[in-house]
This record gives C-alpha cells, structure tokens and sequence, in this order.
C-alpha cells in the first residue's frame, strides 16, 4: 500500500541502499532524470546523475550520521545531460536504506522571472502613460504656436523655421508613442504561426539575403487567438534585431532558427494554459552584454550603437495583449528569444 502511494506522488523518490545504489524510484523520479528503473537499478547515484560530489557528500553525511540533510537550489545533471536545479532531502531509514526525495526547481524559478518580468513591464507602462501626458501636452501647445506664428511671417526664410519646429513636434510625438507600444485593441481572429513566420523570414531575407534563415516547425501546432497584423510585428521586430546584432558582429556565417513548440499545461505569471504555442528565435550571433539583460525589454535600452531601444518593448507589449510573454536566454555563440502565446484559455480555478 505505500509503494502505491509513493509511486502516485508528484515529487520524485528514489530508494538507495548503503553503498548508495539505486534501489529503486517511483514514476516521478523516471519523469524528473528522463531515465527507468530497470536501466539504472544497481547503479551508484553518481552515475545517475553525473557530476554529483556533493550529493554524494550529504548522502554520506546522512548514512553515517543517521541524520536526515536538505540541500535547496543543487545543481545536478541527468543522464541525458540536462542541466537541472533542484530541492533535495535524504532521510536515513536504516544503516542499509536511505529515502531521497527530490522536486525539480527548474520551472518554479522561471515561473518567479516571469512574475517579476511581467509586473516591470506594468510599471513601465504606467511611468510611460504619465511621461506621456506629460510631454504630448506642452508639445501641443508648442505646434500650435508654430503654425500661428507661421500665418503672421511673410518671409519665407522664417517660415522655414517655423515649418522645422512643427516637423520635430511631430518627430518626438511620434516617439512618445512608439514608447507606449500598440494602441489599438486587438482584433482576434485564428492566426495561423506559421504563415507569420514564413511572412517575416521573407521580409528578413529581402534586406539581408546573406542570412541564412532555417525553419524547425511543429506542423501539428493548431492556430492560435490574435492579431495577425501584431504578430508579425512583434516576430519581426525580435528577428531583426537578431540579424542585425549579427551583421554588426560580423558573424562569419550568421544563422536563425525560426522554431515552434507546443508546450503542455505551462505556466505564464500567474495562469496555467492546457496549451501554449513556443516560437523560438535562435542566432548565433554574439550574443547580449550580461549588463543588458534585465533591462533587455525597457523602452530606450539598445546594446546596438543604431538601436532605438522600442523594438523588443513593442514586441513585449504585444505578447501582453495576446496574454504571453518573451523569454531570453544568451550567450555567445547562441541567443534565444522565446514567444510564448496561450493558445487556450486559463484552467478555471487551478493552482499554478
């Protein structure tokens, strides 16, 4: 009857013996490393899980000390050669036995970036807004101004002057809104992600034929709820600014991977979707400054000496109204920018 309860636990349990071999481990744990108890069973942890020197310290510590140890936040490596951190705890249950029980801390940890991303990315909007009003106001005032005193110049050198401080109002409104992102509600309608895609590795192509652009598609993805004419403005503002990061590297043979993935009952913030469509955006181009990352979607920050600093903010705010959001990670070499849209509604009443 307990071997049943724990083989219908969530968190992943192994049984060890005192040489720490594995003995035996429920069907969460075989989820966790990706890997069967009848292919490992009599194999010592370490080879379980790669380089674990410090997990086999704290078995050791808790075998000969008969004293149950917790480990928070470890890094161990599956058999596969996933990367993974997670919480630990080995309880003794006999000089001969010992419980590890593990829970994967991996996604919990995004789950808290995603929270954090999407709460700057309110206040961001908020402090934008404000700024907004703040500055389209006086500009108002100041092109009105210009065009009265345009009507009362009969030189047309002065009214050249007048004509350049109405051409500038107009230039720094129009940035103030680019600043706020959208502004028009979203039409929704099914969106095929795929004909997006293919419409912006077109567009790439045309203005940088010396990119080489692959498609890695999911072709059971189902369409998606949004905004066309949106998605292919936020696509393409994260795939140009990849190409073009690689143009200014001088990358020797620049690279995108245009790539989609559905990802099952996934959380983003604080809702859990059955379904969610992963566009990914890979280059290998030289990747983005580790200065730049956290502040990578703010309005105005550009790594790019030509860089406007809107195109990933738009992109951002797009996504929120679609009700996903970006993901990053880079290094040199590889940078991956993940767009992440519900293709369904949030799981009524569920826990994240």
């Amino acid at each position: 009857m307990y071997q049943r309860l724990i083989e219908h636990l969530t968190t992943a349990v192994l049984l060890l013996d005192g040489e720490l071999q594995v003995c035996w481990m429920n069907p969460a744990a075989e989820a966790l490393l990706a890997v069967s108890i009848s292919r490992v069973q009599g194999s010592s942890l370490d080879t379980l899980l790669g380089c674990s020197e410090s997990i086999d310290t704290v078995l050791a510590k808790a075998r000969d000390a008969f004293h149950p140890y917790t480990q928070r936040e470890a890094r161990i490596t599956s058999l596969s050669g996933e990367p993974l951190t997670v919480d630990y705890t080995v309880t003794p249950l006999s000089p001969d036995e010992l419980l590890l029980e593990v829970e994967p801390r991996d996604r919990l940890m995004q789950i808290s970036r995603e929270e954090a991303l999407t709460t700057r990315q309110e206040t961001i909007k908020v402090l934008a807004r404000g700024l907004a009003h703040e500055v389209k106001n006086p500009l108002g005032g100041i092109r009105g101004a210009a065009q009265l005193l345009e009507r009362d110049l009969v030189d047309p050198a002065l009214q050249e002057y007048t004509h350049i401080i109405v051409e500038e109002v107009d230039r720094l409104k129009d940035l103030v809104d680019s600043m706020l992102g959208p502004n028009r509600i979203v039409k929704h309608a099914p969106v095929n992600i795929h004909k997006v895609l293919e419409r912006v590795r077109a567009l790439l192509l045309a203005e940088h034929p010396h990119i080489t652009i692959n498609r890695d598609y999911d072709p059971s993805l189902p369409d998606l709820s949004g905004d066309e004419a949106q998605m292919i403005q936020a696509v393409l503002n994260v795939a140009r600014n990849a190409v073009q990061a690689m143009t200014e590297a001088a990358t020797e043979v620049p690279e995108l991977v245009l790539r989609t993935r559905a990802r099952r009952q996934f959380t983003l913030g604080a809702e859990r979707h059955r379904l969610v469509s992963e566009v990914g955006l890979i280059d290998n181009g030289p990747g983005i400054p580790e200065a730049l990352r956290e502040t990578l979607f703010y309005p105005m920050v550009s790594g790019r000496a030509e860089g406007s600093g809107l195109g990933l903010s738009i992109a951002q705010s797009i996504l929120h109204q679609h009700h996903g959001l970006i993901e990053c990670d880079s290094r040199p070499g590889h940078t991956e920018f993940r767009l992440l849209i519900p293709l369904v509604i949030p799981l009524a009443g569920e826990a994240t």
